[in-house]
């Protein structure tokens, strides 16, 4: 994996972004994080170089892209992106947010088709901090 140093203005505006996703962003990333999918590491609203990308396995470096219906009036702009991504050797997926919102098992699916791999999902434990606390809260009601 290279690493392409981030703009420092980026990661602030990397972590608003990932406060603040869209539907199909959110319903994606549940589907893509904690090597849920494929047993692969997924960030998401990850930068690299100037921009910030919503979904980044470094690993294969990949890049999975949602647009939403404002990306009709950035289209050049998602094209110089995903020129400037591709220059350094990142493979570069789109899917619109009707494709997520829809059946997003099948982005997935293709996601992994894409990188040539078995498809496989595995749903994360529910052991996580915020488990602890929901765990935590359920001892001292019963008590």
């Amino acid at each position: 994996m290279v690493n392409h140093p981030a703009n420092p203005n980026n990661t602030g505006r990397a972590r608003s972004l990932r406060e603040n996703e869209t539907p199909s962003e959110g319903l994606l990333w549940s589907i893509l994080r904690a090597k849920q999918l494929c047993g692969l590491k997924f960030r998401r609203q990850h930068p690299i170089g100037p921009w910030i990308t919503d979904f980044a396995c470094p690993a294969k470096m990949l890049v999975v892209e949602i647009d939403g219906g404002y990306h009709d009036e950035t289209a050049e702009e998602d094209l110089s992106r995903q020129k400037y991504l591709e220059s350094l050797g990142w493979t570069v997926i789109r899917f619109t947010a009707e494709d997520v919102e829809q059946d997003a098992e099948a982005v997935g699916r293709a996601i992994a088709k894409e990188l040539n791999i078995p498809y496989e999902f595995k749903k994360r434990k529910a052991t996580g901090s915020g488990m602890k606390n929901i765990n935590a809260a359920k001892k001292r009601e019963t008590k």
